[in-house]
């Protein structure tokens, strides 16, 4: 594990590599939020929580614009080739909108997932739960030796993907 610069961390654990912003707040769920402005959050997921979610189809936000949201409350689906998984606010104020790229590409989740692949923006305050970059690599240790335990107690071959 190395910082390049100072933006961001490279994380390297068994078979997952990645880049990790340190501008951003992490959560446990494996998603990074970005404050743009004063109490705006943009939020999106890590790249670990897309690996986790597995080939993207679809990403359907039904929460509108001005609404309330509170933490933890389901806003949306987010579909791959074998299952829909809820979308859960990792923040609580006003719902300011979905991410205007993933519309036209949702591929953009995978494909650039800390820029063009954010999920939606909230006025308000992140989870109290979210930690920094140095926090959430430790969340991913954590994660990814409990699959590799997992993975090896099956029988199948243990690799974090």
């Amino acid at each position: 594990m190395s910082e390049r610069g100072s933006e961001s961390l490279s994380y390297r654990r068994s078979r997952f590599a990645t880049t990790l912003p340190l501008d951003r707040r992490y959560t446990s769920t494996h998603h990074w939020l970005l404050e743009e402005a004063p109490g705006i959050w943009r939020v999106g997921f890590t790249e670990f929580g897309i690996r986790l979610l597995g080939d993207l189809v679809e990403c359907a936000i039904t929460a509108e614009a001005g609404a309330p949201v509170g933490l933890g409350q389901e806003i949306g689906l987010v579909e791959g080739f074998k299952a829909v998984t809820s979308l859960h606010s990792v923040a609580e104020g006003g719902f300011l909108g979905a991410g205007t790229d993933l519309r036209a590409d949702v591929t953009f989740l995978e494909t650039d997932p800390y820029e063009r692949g954010w999920l939606y923006r909230v006025r308000g305050r992140p989870d109290p739960a979210s930690v920094d970059v140095h926090g959430y690599v430790s969340m991913l240790d954590v994660d990814i030796d409990h699959y590799l335990r997992t993975r090896r107690g099956s029988g199948k071959p243990a690799d974090a993907r």
